[in-house]
């Protein structure tokens, strides 16, 4: 069992991102599907998913480059980091104040990170991110924020240490979150939660993970009962919005405006004053010179102009509620249906290519962001794209990518491939004649048809389900788990071909790596040629650097 830490160090900081990620994934459905108010667009969870992956990317980067030095950065760097990289990629209403409130903390965080540092980390960001509010409304992520801090605040002054003190705050917020119907009525009619509370409950859910060790269990209770309307019949009063800004009325302003500013103070707080007559929603993050601006507006042309006379704007979207976003769906003459992968070498990404797929790369230890799968998806110019990331860990960036895109009148499907072996099968039986939900079952068929496996090597001593490994030993992964432990990478292969092969099979793809000989291949095809007849062998070139072979078993 992994050591606990005692303080929110720079490696605690990398798992607690990495822990909120993965949370958001599995229930970034769950929360945007609660996101009622003030637009009912449906895309809390996928905002917020979208804010802590660039703040775990940033995060990421900052260990990477630790090439020389120290092997862990500074504490203090993974904390500025996260927040940095939530400013950076915040977006949504519920995006955006969760990005202030990481940047409150950090701000206390990068002076230490044990139990009363915490505490005050939760205090100072739940002011901070009211501050960026306009006009705060409770019943929202602001009142969610400032219940966690209260109660880190009393842990703390009690004596808790640094697992107490996040206990505390998650059951606060969660306390908190439960009561939002009532104090925002609009929630309470539609008989749900807030999403952006949702999501800061899950965040801070994985906070306790990280410290503690274990996942906080958290019995929600029913959907809130509807409100009723009046005795005579008419709706309750519209109160502000369920991300914690002023009311926007159901006809309200046509256009979201997002935008990075690079601007002094002085600037931004006169710009505030000029969105806030634009529009609604309003809300501003950041300093230090660099700026995320968020507003709801019906001229949007007048928002961008009022960030240029402030200051230098950047990395503008503007979406048009309820049709299409700031990038525009695929342009005249479309194809109808394309497929994007994700492979981990360029030479079989050539090899799909040439098979008519949009290929992205997956370079080692540099996952795809959602960001790239969404730029491949548009690349494509197709109406249809079936989307196969070849990643058990890629699922939900897959979703959320396929959530962004779909908003851009792009129909998209997720084929949850595992390994790339799986995304070759799936690609081999496309059909673009056929109907789309058909192409889709079938390529979901053949690619749930396929076993795989896929050989490392061990960097350290260690347990596996097939026992004790030692560094340099050659492990064969069935299906995700190791089966074999070898000596070298043919016999080792050959091993984890007969148990695949003992269950039989059709056809058997191999993968070379990128440094593997290709004397590889040719031995064992020829095995499996000598000892299953009835079996084709196909062998490709261009897999993992770090992967010697990647075996399918169709």
């Amino acid at each position: 069992m992994p050591q606990l830490p005692d303080d929110l160090d720079a490696v605690a900081v990398r798992t607690w991102c990495s822990l909120a990620l993965e949370a958001l994934g599995r229930e970034r459905a769950a929360i945007d599907a609660i996101n009622v108010y003030p637009v009912p667009d449906g895309d809390t969870g996928t905002n917020l998913f979208l804010t802590v992956e660039s703040a775990r990317a940033a995060v990421e980067a900052v260990f990477t480059a630790r090439a020389t030095g120290p092997a862990v950065p500074a504490a203090a760097d993974a904390v500025r980091a996260m927040a940095h990289g939530a400013l950076l990629g915040a977006r949504g209403n519920s995006g955006t104040i969760l990005a202030q409130l990481l940047r409150g903390m950090a701000s206390v965080l990068a002076e230490g990170g044990d139990a009363d540092h915490l505490a005050r980390a939760l205090t100072r960001a739940a002011a901070a991110a009211r501050r960026a509010v306009a006009h705060p409304v409770e019943g929202t992520i602001l009142t969610v924020a400032t219940a966690a801090a209260r109660a880190a605040g009393a842990a703390g002054a009690g004596g808790g240490g640094l697992a107490a003190v996040a206990r505390a705050a998650h059951a606060g917020a969660a306390e908190a979150l439960e009561d939002t119907p009532r104090r925002l009525p609009v929630l309470g009619r539609a008989g749900v939660v807030d999403a952006g509370g949702q999501g800061l409950v899950t965040v801070l859910g994985a906070l306790v993970e990280t410290v503690s060790g274990r996942a906080p269990v958290r019995t929600r209770r029913p959907a809130a009962a509807p409100v009723p309307a009046s005795a005579d019949g008419a709706p309750e009063p519209v109160p502000g919005p369920v991300d914690g800004t002023e009311a926007v009325p159901g006809d309200g302003p046509a256009f979201e405006v997002v935008y990075l500013l690079e601007a002094e103070d002085a600037a931004v707080d006169r710009l505030r004053d000029r969105l806030d007559t634009l529009g609604d929603s309003l809300v501003v993050v950041g300093g230090d010179g660099l700026w995320n601006v968020h507003v709801h507006v019906d001229d949007a042309g007048a928002a961008v102009e009022a960030g240029v006379e402030a200051g230098r704007p950047h990395r503008i979207r503007i979406t048009h509620f309820g049709a299409e976003r700031a990038h525009p769906a695929p342009g005249p003459g479309p194809a109808p249906r394309a497929v994007v992968l994700v492979v981990p070498g360029e030479e079989l990404g050539a090899l799909c290519a040439g098979a008519g797929a949009v290929t992205v790369l997956a370079r080692p230890g540099q996952p795809p962001a959602s960001g790239e799968l969404v730029e491949a998806i548009r690349r494509a110019h197709a109406r249809e794209v079936v989307l196969l990331p070849n990643d058990a860990g890629l699922r939900h960036v897959a979703a959320a990518a396929a959530e962004q895109v779909r908003t851009e009148g792009v129909r998209v499907a997720v084929v949850p491939t595992r390994a790339v072996v799986q995304g070759i099968a799936a690609l081999a039986v496309h059909e673009s004649g056929r109907s789309f939900d058909e192409d889709v079952v079938a390529m979901t068929a053949a690619a749930g048809a396929t076993r795989y496996a896929e050989l490392a090597v061990a960097e350290r001593q260690s347990w596996t389900t097939a026992g004790i490994c030692q560094a340099g030993d050659v492990l064969g992964l069935i299906d995700g788990d190791v089966a074999v432990i070898g000596a070298d990478v043919p016999t080792t292969a050959r091993t984890v071909l007969e148990r695949m092969l003992a269950a039989g099979g059709e056809l058997v793809t191999l993968v070379l790596g990128e440094h593997a000989p290709d004397a590889l291949g040719d031995t064992l095809e020829a095995y499996v040629r000598e000892r299953h007849l009835a079996v084709d062998t196909v062998v490709y070139r261009g897999g993992h650097p770090a992967t010697p072979l990647l075996i399918g078993v169709e």
